[in-house]
């Protein structure tokens, strides 16, 4: 069955990977391992990959219960308390090497995102104040230092000062600002509201949904645009197709957690347009593609996008009572099955296969951005849904 298939490729294949990368001697878990399975216990430690972990375990707890999963988690959290934090000048740094110091202390809105994620997901499992106060007074340091008139400002020195937007920009563009920061935004404020329940994380939480709405969303395509100028006007053409179809259920958890009917209504029929679409131009031979540029289709075959269309189909579904959803969401979870999951001893999930199914053998499987999150999560949110087929 669907739900037994999923239960046991969180518990018994993807939790002990994870588990295995725990660094006892200096804290965190180890930064990376390649396709090959050498793990290299000297790799810097990404600041994203450890908030993205920390919420994973943490996640598991609240959800599996089992306390093997609090201890990994106050494992991760300890790591991010002690060595991600810019205590002095605020946000977390990007990076730390081996050992736990700063190797690169640039300051990225959508990486203080995931900070803010990780430690409300701590605090909602295991009732941490501790990890709640840090996650305010990093929600507060990105509605302080980022914003302009219109959003957030996303790359930033250790000090504040506006850098180039190099890491989350891609296909030759240089964006000021990305649909996936306002994303990631959304995301994380939601965590916290679940957390704190508090006027200004709503009104914050808000303000981000109307970007999506009158920024972001192109009504003529249903499809999101992704990356912006200063002013969010569109440089590029570039549709992601994983982005839409993650987009496609995290905006309907944000406005559900909000409990805001009119904001329901009205991102629930959003919602179900991005599905649509990316049900119809992006299913090829059992599983998503990656991406269009221009006039160009990506095919390959990315490990992240294929978690998210389970979720995001799945979600289609149960808002829209459609069984082509369903069944698609089915299908893409036997494509992961047969093509995605790395069966090799001591492997997870290739980050990338290409549209014959051959795994891109110079993509790591543990990195900065190759991580529990996207796989462990499709887990997480199959089993809190409780849809077998």
């Amino acid at each position: 069955m669907f739900i037994d298939e999923i239960r046991n490729e969180l518990e018994n294949h993807i939790v002990p990977y994870w588990e295995e990368l725990k660094d006892e001697e200096f804290g965190g878990f180890y930064g990376f391992k390649g396709y090959d399975l050498a793990l290299d216990k000297k790799a810097d430690k990404g600041v994203i990959l450890h908030s993205r972990i920390l919420w994973f375990f943490s996640t598991c707890y609240e959800v599996l219960g089992d306390e093997k999963y609090r201890a990994l988690a106050a494992h991760a959290y300890d790591y991010v308390k002690k060595n991600c934090v810019d205590y002095e000048l605020g946000g977390v740094y990007w990076m730390t090497t081996f050992d736990g110091k700063p190797a690169d202390d640039m300051k990225h809105t959508y990486n203080i995102a995931f900070a803010v994620y990780a430690l409300s997901a701590y605090f909602n499992a295991t009732g941490d104040k501790e990890a709640l106060a840090l996650a305010e007074r990093l929600f507060d340091d990105i509605e302080t230092k980022t914003p302009d008139e219109y959003g957030c400002r996303e790359a930033f020195t250790r000090d504040w000062k506006l850098a180039d937007n190099e890491a989350l920009s891609e296909n030759g563009l240089h964006a000021e600002k990305t649909m996936n920061s306002v994303l990631h935004l959304i995301e994380a404020y939601t965590e916290l509201y679940r957390a704190d329940k508090s006027d200004r994380v709503a009104a914050a939480l808000k303000k981000q949904l109307s970007i999506v709405e009158n920024k972001i969303y192109d009504y003529d395509n249903n499809a999101l645009r992704v990356f912006f100028d200063g002013k969010f006007d569109v440089i590029g053409d570039i549709h992601s197709f994983g982005h839409d179809i993650e987009a496609s259920w995290l905006t309907d958890r944000a406005v559900e957690t909000l409990g805001d009917e009119e904001l329901i209504k009205k991102f629930n029929a959003l919602d179900l347009r991005l599905a649509e679409n990316i049900f119809n131009i992006a299913i090829e031979d059992g599983a998503l593609n990656n991406e269009r540029e221009n006039d160009k289709i990506d095919r390959t075959r990315v490990w992240w996008v294929q978690a998210e269309g389970v979720v995001g189909f799945m979600n289609a579904y149960q808002h829209s009572g459609d069984e082509k959803y369903l069944k698609a969401a089915l299908g893409i979870w036997d494509y992961i099955k047969d093509n995605v999951v790395d069966k090799r001893d001591g492997g997870e999930w290739y980050s990338e296969v290409s549209f014959e199914g051959k795994p891109h053998d110079w993509k790591e499987e543990t990195g900065p951005w190759k991580c529990p999150y996207h796989n462990g999560r499709m887990c997480l949110e199959m089993i809190k849904r409780g849809v077998n087929a």
